[in-house]
């Protein structure tokens, strides 16, 4: 956390004032941000934390003249450096945007020109500007991505986007943001889809740049902990209103809204009670999973005659009815070992078995039929869904595929798991649009269940869903455990979520696996120099006590 000189004599660089934003369709319009009011000083970041659609982002659109053709400023005011902007056109916005004002995007990979090179993308904003000769613009290019970390900025000038990876992106994406020293920088969801390493010297850049420039800083995000970790003052968003807003520390503390502490309990990084305790009376002896001296190895291609090693002789086992989560940056290997386990890979080397039977020895229908065992539920539970299908199609399909039962027998199946993972049964009829992404999420589960596997793969699948709903299906999962005896491999790069659902962990890094044991022994007592920089870099503040909610109530 920053820092801030509380001078109240200095003038805010941002200010809204009872701002409210409407979204037209025909002739209705829906009220999505109603009276919101905030301030940003010099050097302080403030943070707007809240659910998908509890208008944060809206509101930080408005700010910058990005609000949809359909959007518009209903009520209020926006000051910036005591100058109401709130009604300026686009064109006239278009003098502020990079020199006063900036944004940082969520995705690295979608926000920069695949057809121009870095060092042309950090250089328009210059261009469009300040009248600078050629020579040193670039050099002022240079110099730029040498601030924000880049090794060999010179070259990596002459480089496209997809030749970076997503954390040289975003570097990219801060080097056009501070290219002009502006006076506020719009950070919008940063870091949501970098690794907790990559993603802490991001915010440590930032905050950086922040202290050398003064820059004030307005965060949006949904992730608490680094909210909580990061800015001066928090504002809590929900569904349009603040809730309430406050110095960060005193809002942790003792939080006045009861929505507010729900929000924080439902943050494993805020709260960090092991859920899987609740699964220990499951477990038993044998182990479900047994993964020996597995080697994986990729060709690079063209000329190259080398080989990329993905997993170097890999070996851990997993109790039945535990939960054992794979972690490590992209490129770890742990999505690799996951598709070798579900047999949809080889490995070059090394044994895998499923509940006693070495999969890499099965082919053809005997593999298949092995695939009844483990079940996986991916990361994006949109994406992973037939858009065209039905619910109650999208759950039925795997019995269509391995079992003769009638069309009763298969109702009386879908409907069962339906309710086994609180899915109402009124919304079977339905498509996948419809729905919200903790009901999808508990479509893919009944998916996956419904051939009563032994064993799931989770592959991020809460990454994708707000904190409230991603404390609900790690609930789901544990009950499910529970009373199933599933085993469950947890691939996830959210270290306070893992901890927290839990019961042993393999840390892999460039293939091989550096860490392994209990969870509590390897977050208290790791054992590798990776293991400890990956610990180090979570966001948290246990050193704050958090309010606890009244749990008589859910917010859905």
């Amino acid at each position: 956390m920053s820092s801030l000189n509380n001078d109240t004599a200095l003038r805010p660089v941002l200010e809204l004032k009872d701002v409210s934003i409407v979204y037209s369709s025909g002739q209705q319009a829906t009220r999505v941000v109603e009276q919101v009011s905030f301030s940003i000083l010099p050097g302080e970041v403030v943070a707007l934390v809240g659910e998908s659609g509890s208008g944060k982002t809206t509101t930080a659109q408005s700010i910058i003249g990005l609000l949809a053709e359909n959007g518009h400023i209903e009520h209020g005011s926006i000051l910036l450096n005591g100058t109401d902007i709130s009604r300026w056109s686009s064109r006239r916005l278009d003098s502020l945007r990079g020199s006063s004002i900036s944004l940082i995007p969520q995705d690295p990979t979608s926000s920069l020109n695949p057809v121009k090179t870095v060092g042309e993308q950090v250089a328009e904003v210059l261009k469009i500007h300040r009248r600078m000769p050629r020579k040193a613009r670039d050099a002022r290019v240079v110099e730029l991505l040498t601030r924000v970390g880049l090794t060999h900025p010179e070259q990596r000038a002459k480089q496209y986007p997809h030749q970076l990876s997503g954390g040289m992106k975003q570097r990219v994406l801060i080097a056009i943001a501070i290219a002009l020293q502006p006076a506020l920088i719009i950070a919008d969801e940063p870091t949501s889809a970098l690794d907790v390493r990559v993603q802490k010297r991001i915010l440590d850049l930032i905050d950086a740049l922040r202290l050398e420039f003064g820059t004030a800083v307005l965060f949006v995000t949904h992730d608490l902990a680094l909210a909580a970790e990061r800015a001066d003052r928090l504002l809590v968003f929900r569904k349009g209103q603040v809730q309430e807003q406050g110095i960060t520390a005193e809002v942790l503390r003792a939080p006045k809204s009861e929505y507010t502490r729900q929000l924080f309990n439902d943050a494993p990084a805020l709260t960090p009670r092991p859920l899987s305790a609740l699964a220990h009376s499951a477990k038993h002896a044998d182990s479900a999973i047994v993964v020996r001296n597995v080697s994986k190895h990729f060709s690079l291609g063209g000329k190259n005659t080398s080989a990329f090693k993905a997993l170097d002789d890999v070996s851990f086992e997993v109790t039945r009815g535990t939960t054992h989560s794979l972690v490590g940056e992209s490129g770890s290997g742990k999505t690799t070992l996951a598709r070798l386990l579900l047999g949809f890979q080889r490995p070059d080397s090394g044994q895998l078995f499923i509940d006693g039977v070495d999969i890499t020895q099965l082919s053809g229908e005997a593999l298949r039929q092995a695939r009844r065992k483990i079940q996986l539920v991916y990361q994006n539970p949109f994406a992973s869904l037939d858009p065209s299908q039905t619910l109650f199609k999208v759950i039925e399909e795997p019995l269509l595929n391995f079992f003769k039962l009638s069309a009763d027998q298969r109702r009386a199946k879908v409907h069962e798991i339906a309710e086994r993972v609180a899915l109402p049964l009124n919304l079977l009829q339905r498509k996948p649009h419809e729905l919200s992404g903790g009901q999808r999420q508990r479509v893919a589960l009944a998916r996956a269940l419904i051939l009563e596997p032994q064993v799931l793969v989770l592959d991020e699948a809460t990454s994708a869903l707000d904190v409230t709903v991603q404390a609900q299906i790690l609930r789901l999962l544990v009950q499910l455990q529970q009373e199933l005896g599933l085993t469950y491999l947890f691939i996830s790069h959210d270290l306070a979520i893992v901890r927290q659902i839990s019961h042993s962990v393999s840390v892999l890094n460039q293939g091989k696996q550096v860490d392994y044991g209990d969870v509590e022994s390897l977050f208290t007592q790791p054992t590798h120099a990776y293991t400890r920089e990956l610990l180090s870099a979570i966001p948290g503040i246990s050193h704050l006590r958090v309010a606890q909610p009244t749990p008589t109530k859910e917010f859905v």
